[in-house]
Parts: structure tokens; sequence; C-alpha cells
């Protein structure tokens, strides 16, 4: 004969409600959690604690409904366990949100749950998920298609959420039915198997399977908890990996160095991570989407940008080995310099030429054919990218320079990035690459370069040369980081 929690001690123990704790049990008045109600008020009458019962009338079945939720309320009178009702038109939800039946059913249901454990200052929730339940919902994942963590079913315990059935078989729930004579009453739709999938695999599925082996269940979920534990593993080094990715308001940046040293199973774990740094989370972000943005830096040639539109507002930009993530519009892109073409770039107005013309801007250095004009963009600098400025004890990234010249995030977004060649040469207000410093070497180019500020008035104006008063070095000190004075006088 089994005892009134003999089946709850499967569970882990931390899962299972401690002494002189409230919980809250969600009861639809079907079989699974009038037994999980009965289980847990003998677990917490023995303990000194209480379960307080929660049913959520959907009004999906019209009457049906009201009858389950009148069920739920004489058998909890009779048990002398408080009840907590709640009731929402999911059909109206599902049709102004754009959602199925179903995920409409469990929003509004998990929203009722979860107020009603607060406002009953219940710790934790507990749903009569079973071992046939987890079973099918791997192998819906499985038929549907999914990643590893579609094959790792259900967890005892996630989220204040607690499972504690999930090592008891349905038939075993219906022989602790039978014995301890516990009422129930059942949907009518689950029965048939054409009003939802779940009814077809429960009903026609898993009994063929059972005919192979009747522990077909229960291996399963076995299955799926060693899977568990493989993707808590990745995804422990997916996060260990992405632990010191660049994160602004509405950007995260990636080096595409770092993601291609990660195994193959963590790389599509370190992209999903980018997603959850940027505040948007993984959902409806699929394999298909993952694929596309390792498929944007193959694709995207050096030198040049990529760029790819995302669900949930996101936009990918891939240039340079690096990954940029961002829901807030990147207004500024790399274009190419023109010999003596003005070029306004955000609040700069930049000029290639060949000789100088007075004012500021960078000289460089530029190792080409004679005659040969040079490869030379500007665009806004991955801020993992590195300088080496003349007498500077090797490259420092230009996150760190910034920092050091005391130029915030949102300015150094802006500021001018001179490549030469596909090679970062020279950042405005930080200086010119060693690799490219002009100093005794031919050919020289010069890029004249003056910046848009707004008058008290609220007129533009123009500043360059000596009408632009900066100071001896643009970058917050008597010099700029480096030891230059971060410009390069023409």
């Amino acid at each position: 004969m089994t005892t009134r929690t003999e089946l709850l001690k499967r569970a882990p123990y931390a899962v299972l409600p401690k002494r002189g704790e409230t919980v809250l049990c969600a009861v639809s008045g079907g079989l699974d959690s009038m037994c999980l109600l009965h289980m847990l008020a003998g677990w917490c009458e023995e303990r000194g604690g209480q379960v307080i019962a929660a049913h959520f009338n959907h009004q999906l079945r019209g009457g049906a409904a009201d009858r389950d939720e009148a069920f739920v309320r004489e058998a909890c009178g009779q048990w002398g366990i408080p009840l907590a009702a709640g009731r929402g038109d999911v059909g109206e939800y599902a049709r102004r949100e754009g959602l199925s039946l179903e995920e409409a059913a469990r929003n509004l249901r998990y929203v009722f749950l979860c107020r009603t454990a607060e406002e009953r200052q219940c710790g934790r929730l507990y749903t009569a998920h079973h071992a046939d339940d987890n079973a099918e919902t791997v192998l819906l994942n499985l038929i549907r298609g999914t990643g590893l963590t579609g094959l790792t079913g259900m967890d005892w315990q996630r989220d204040g959420l607690c499972r504690p059935l999930l090592d008891v078989a349905r038939e075993e729930l219906e022989a602790y039915a039978a014995q301890w004579e516990v009422p129930h009453i059942e949907d009518g739709t689950n029965a048939d198997p054409e009003a939802a999938a779940r009814n077809l695999l429960r009903l026609q599925v898993m009994p063929l399977l059972k005919k192979l082996n009747p522990r077909a269940a229960e291996h399963i979920g076995r299955t799926a908890r060693r899977l568990r534990d493989v993707d808590r593993s990745l995804e422990g080094d997916a996060a260990a990996r992405t632990a010191h990715v660049e994160v602004q308001q509405g950007r995260v940046t990636l080096s595409m160095d770092a993601l291609a040293q990660a195994p193959a199973a963590v790389q599509p774990r370190m992209l999903l991570r980018l997603f959850d740094l940027l505040g948007v989370g993984r959902k409806d972000i699929g394999a298909a989407h993952l694929e596309a943005l390792m498929d944007l830096a193959c694709r995207t040639d050096w030198g040049k940008e990529g760029r790819l539109s995302l669900p949930r507002g996101v936009t990918a930009r891939y240039c340079r080995r690096w990954l940029i993530l961002e829901t807030r519009p990147q207004l500024l892109a790399e274009v190419q310099l023109v010999p003596g073409r003005p070029l306004k770039w955000g609040e700069y107005t930049l000029t290639l030429l060949d000789q100088p013309e007075g004012g500021e801007g960078f000289a460089f250095f530029w190792q080409g054919r004679p005659g040969q004009s040079p490869s030379v963009t500007v665009g806004p600098c991955p801020p993992g990218e590195r300088l080496a400025l003349p007498g500077a004890r090797g490259a420092r990234s230009v996150k760190r320079l910034c920092l050091d010249g005391r130029i915030s995030l949102e300015e150094r977004d802006r500021l001018p990035a001179i490549f030469v060649g596909g090679r970062l040469a020279a950042v405005w207000r930080l200086g010119v690459d060693a690799a490219f410093a002009p100093e005794g070497r031919e050919p020289v180019r010069f890029i004249n370069i003056t910046k848009q500020i707004i008058e008290e008035d609220g007129h533009d104006a123009q500043r360059n040369g000596a009408r632009y008063p900066e100071g001896t070095g643009d970058g917050g000190g008597a010099e700029g980081p480096g030891g230059g004075d971060g410009r390069g006088a023409l």
C-alpha cells in the first residue's frame, strides 16, 4: 500500500516543502493535480506547513469550465484546503496578442499563479507534471526540431516552480487515486487525439512505445536528465567566454576571434548570451538566425561591413572581426574617402589630401605603388581594436585608450577612425598607429578634419586650425594617451 507521501519522496528533498512552509499548488481538477494536492496536504500537515490550492478558469469551454471550478472549490472545502480561484478570457487575449490558444492560456494561467503565490506569501508553486508529461515534451520537441536544450525535458525546480512528480508514471497516479479515493474530473478534450498534438502523442504514440518497453517514459526522462547536465556545462562555458563582452545601453560587442576559439557546441550559446546581455532575451531566436550570424562573418569581405536584421528589433553588424548586436540605430557607417572631396561623417568633415593645407587632422604613411591612391575609409571603431601609439609600450585597445583619455562611450562611438588598406591606422583624439606613423617615411597622405559644433545662438559653425581652441591634446589632458597629442598637425 502506497503511503500518502511515498511518491513525493522520489523527488530531490530540496524540491519538497520545508518544515512550516506555505506553498501553492496549481489544481485543474484532473487526476494528476488532485493527487498532487492530496499528497502535499499530507506532507505539509506532517511538517507544520500549509498548502493552498489555486485554480484558473480559462473560460474556453463554457459550462464545462465553470463545472471544473465548482468541483475544485467543493473538493478543497471537504479537505479543508484554502482555495484561490481566478479566471480570464483566454480567447480574447489570444486574438489581441496574436497568440495560439495554448500559449495564451499558459500565459494568463502563470500570471495568475505567480501573482497568487506572491499575495499569499507562498515561497514556491507546485505543478503535477509527471514522467509521461516529461517524455511527451521531449518527443514533441524532437519531432518539431530542437537543439540540445529542447531535449533536456522539464527540470525539478526552476524560478520557484516545482515539479515533484517527474519520476512518477501516470499509471502510478491512477493507482494512488484509486487507493486513496481521490476525486477528480476530466476535461473531455483530453480524450480527443485531434484536439492537440500532445493528445495524439499521449493517446496513440506513447502506448506503442510502451509496447516496445513498458519503461519507455522513465528511460526518456533519465536520458533527458543526463542531457541537462551536458547542457548546463556548455551553458557555463559560454557564460565564461562572454564574461568580458562589452555591454552598452542597446549594444553588445563580441570579438569573432573569441567566438572562433570556442568549441562548435559552445558557439551558438555564446551568440544567444549576446541577446541576453542586450536585454531582449532568446525568445524567437532560432537555429536559422544563429547560422545566419555565423555566415555573416564568412561572407563579409575584410574592411567591409555586413548587416543582418534579427527578431525583436535587433540589428547585427560585422566588421573587421567584431560582431555587434544593437537595438539602437547605428547612423554612422564606414565610408570610402575620395582624394580632394570633403566627406561629412557624423559631426566631422574629412578630406583626404596629397599635400597638407593647414588646419588639423592626420598625416599617415602609406606604402603603396607609385601613383596608386590608398584605400582609405572612415568609420566607427570597434572598441576592441588596438592602436600601438608611438612611444607607447605595445598596443592597447581603443576602449582602454578612451578610458584613459576620459572619453565617454557615446563620444567614442562618434570618433572617426581611419582605416588604410583595411587596417586601423588612426583614431581621432587618440593618435596614429606606429605602423602608419609618417616621421621620415614616404609617401605620406593627409586627412584634414573639421568638427561641426553648435554655437550658443543655435547656428552651426566649423572649427579647425587656430579657430578650434582644443588646447594641446584633444584627449582630455596635456598629452593624449601614449604620449602624443592625439592628432597630428598638417
